[in-house]
């Protein structure tokens, strides 16, 4: 096929788009009244400014990030079958990993579909497009996604943040198959986990901390948890699946909430398992207020800095959070402090987490850093898609 051609400025060094980096800034191309006419997600070939090819590319003049690298063959055809072998690939490596289907099928860049974000649940396939090139593509996608999973349905999610950043609607649909009646209950770390994948946060549940509820909820055993920012019951009913004696959930969404109660019920540890509705900043104090102590405390917040310009407003956050959790924490118990956030390194918030404990007079021990699950690999060029981070403290 015959693409248009974009071209890097001549200062631009192109080697680390070479090397594999998926993004180009529209501050590093050369974006004349024919590039910026572009159509959002049209197709282009790449070029450095002696006009060598480095890829095709995506391009959406209306993003930050102008042109998103999809393969190196400037000559590539992206159509049905080269998404059928991007989803393949991905699959490869999910079976491999888990014994029954329910994880994060698609990490976006790192496998390969730049901007794509697709979570699995049993026979339901859930994509958010959060890309212009994905979006226009999304009728091929969700029929390869059927003939690759044998999946009976698949369904588009459009809610999110970074579809707004694309110029993309929030118009979310059913693309095969039929919604599902109600939530879904998802099987993870011996816990039942009921997710809304219509009308919950993201897709309904949260894959990337199965590894950390897993190390967590053993240190949990026979003892009291609170889990907050706990959405529907991630870090709580791993714990009681393991053993813990009781657990409190803590957020700010009833639904949530709701759906965490009816996950501890199907277990069959209803009576085991408490929430309390709030600002968690809120019930935090509250808590200390009332000398509430807990054997294992988890905090998991949303990401206070998903961009560089909420980065200080975000470690202030962090710390905070650490400060009026450290003091609810039994001793000798544990402490574990998650962040998210894409602008926010390890070793920031690591310092933010220490900062914070330390100013609650309180002294710990960093036992365990952990990172989400194999099912959201990291891009090697691309540091943002390792964005979760868990710290465990023994206090």
């Amino acid at each position: 096929m015959e693409y248009p051609v974009l071209r890097l400025k001549p200062k631009v060094d192109p080697r680390p788009l070479r090397r594999g980096f998926p993004w180009v800034y529209g501050s590093d191309l050369v974006m004349d009244r024919r590039a910026k006419a572009r159509a959002p997600g049209s197709l282009a070939v790449l070029e450095d400014a002696e006009r060598r090819p480095v890829g095709l590319v995506a391009v959406n003049p209306q993003s930050k990030i102008t042109a998103r690298l999809l393969d190196r063959d400037p000559e590539a055809v992206i159509d049905r079958a080269w998404l059928a072998a991007r989803l393949e690939r991905a699959l490869a490596l999910r079976a491999r990993l888990y014994q029954a289907p329910y994880y994060r099928l698609v990490h976006a860049e790192a496998d390969g579909l730049p901007g794509v974000v697709i979570d699995r649940f049993g026979d339901i396939c859930v994509v958010q497009p959060n890309a212009a090139w994905a979006e226009g593509l999304i009728e091929d996608l969700a029929q390869a996604l059927a003939e690759v999973t044998g999946c009976g349905a698949v369904l588009k999610n459009a809610s999110g943040r970074a579809r707004g950043l694309e110029g993309l609607d929030d118009a979310s649909a059913v693309l095969i198959g039929e919604a599902p009646a109600g939530p879904l209950q998802v099987p993870m770390n011996g816990a039942i986990y009921l997710a809304d994948i219509l009308g919950g946060q993201k897709t309904g549940l949260f894959y990337d901390q199965r590894p950390n509820h897993a190390f967590v909820a053993g240190l949990a055993k026979g003892g009291r948890v609170l889990d907050v920012f706990s959405h529907v019951g991630g870090f709580a009913l791993a714990a009681l699946a393991a053993g813990a004696k009781e657990a409190l959930a803590v957020d700010g969404s009833a639904p949530a909430l709701e759906l965490a109660t009816r996950g501890a019920e199907a277990m069959g540890l209803g009576a085991r398992f408490g929430v309390r509705r709030g600002d968690a900043f809120d019930v935090l104090t509250a808590l200390g207020a009332e000398d509430a102590r807990f054997d294992v405390v988890i905090c998991d917040p949303p990401a206070f800095a998903p961009a560089k310009p909420a980065l200080e407003a975000g470690l202030r956050a962090y710390e905070k959070v650490a400060r009026l959790a450290a003091p609810l924490v039994t001793e000798g118990g544990y402490l574990c402090l998650c962040s998210c956030s894409h602008a926010v390194d390890l070793a920031a918030f690591r310092a933010a987490s220490i900062r914070g404990i330390g100013r609650a007079r309180r002294s710990a021990a960093l036992i365990h850093t952990g990172f989400a699950g194999p099912d959201h690999p990291v891009h090697a060029q691309l540091a943002a898609t390792g964005y979760l981070k868990a710290l465990v403290f023994r206090v």
